[in-house]
């Protein structure tokens, strides 16, 4: 377990990297006796010091919930970050250059709360508590180096939930509220950047069902003290492998009849 001290440190180097540009080694090897539970101090100290300087909360993001994100980091368990309001991009955003550091595009199933959610959270739970949903972008981004320049490793889960689950921001496409009867399980996208097809997915990947990834949610935020609130967008995890955001480039999620949602970087 690290102590106090070590925790606020490794959340100042992330504060500072976000403001430089400039990615720090892995925490993982920084910090060989990581555990979950600090990675999550980490976050939830980085986060705090946003929140202290005038940011808001906009809701939160689930990570690595399917097979396919699993296998392009390495990781096999989710995680999750917050999402704030500076995050949020309109859709069709245009990004200027040294926004992020290493942006890449996921394309998942967003939730837009209507009441809360506590720990306890089933999928009917969730249902009930929606007010609508909507195709999303997630833009990921990296603080940490994605392989630690020292020794080569490639992070962790604890370097990834340190870095608030690589969250860096999120595009939404319009709402739609009249999801009864609609198998989530069936919702699909065909990303393309630069009008070449990059990934296509569908959202059973996440967990067998977007419903059950915003539950496993839930259930985490409660165990750190946490909870889903009324008004909050949940990104529900990515169906596609990332893809690079390269400079130039415009990517758009066609998520057939339910809408599409794009981006372009400068």
């Amino acid at each position: 377990m690290l102590d106090d001290k070590a925790i606020q440190a490794a959340a100042s180097a992330l504060e500072e990297a976000e403001r430089s540009r400039k990615q720090i080694r892995l925490l993982s090897e920084t910090y060989p006796e990581i555990t979950m539970d600090d990675a999550y101090a980490i976050q939830d100290c980085w986060i705090g010091m946003k929140l202290a300087s005038g940011e808001k909360l906009a809701g939160w993001k689930i990570g690595l919930t399917s097979k396919a994100m699993q296998a392009a980091v390495s990781i096999d368990i989710p995680d999750s970050g917050v999402l704030l309001e500076s995050m949020r991009f309109p859709n069709g955003a245009v990004i200027v250059p040294g926004r992020f550091i290493q942006p890449r595009i996921e394309a998942e199933i967003a939730f837009v709360m209507n009441g809360p959610l506590e720990g306890t959270a089933t999928v009917e739970d969730v249902l009930a508590a929606t007010d609508y949903i909507a195709p999303a972008l997630e833009i990921l981004d990296t603080r940490i180096a994605r392989k630690d320049p020292q020794t080569g490793k490639l992070r962790t889960v604890y370097d990834t939930i340190s870095d608030n689950a690589a969250d860096g921001g999120f595009v939404l496409g319009d709402a739609v509220t009249d999801f009864s009867g609609l198998d989530m399980r069936w919702l699909g996208a065909i990303v393309s950047r630069d009008g070449e097809v990059e990934e296509t997915g569908l959202s059973a990947g996440v967990l067998n069902n977007p419903l059950m990834s915003v539950a496993w949610l839930a259930q985490r935020l409660a165990t750190y003290g946490h909870r889903i609130e009324a008004g909050q967008v949940i990104l529900s995890g990515s169906f596609i492998r990332p893809i690079e955001a390269i400079p130039g480039s415009e990517i758009v999620g066609d998520f057939g009849t339910f809408g599409h949602v794009s981006c372009q970087f400068e």
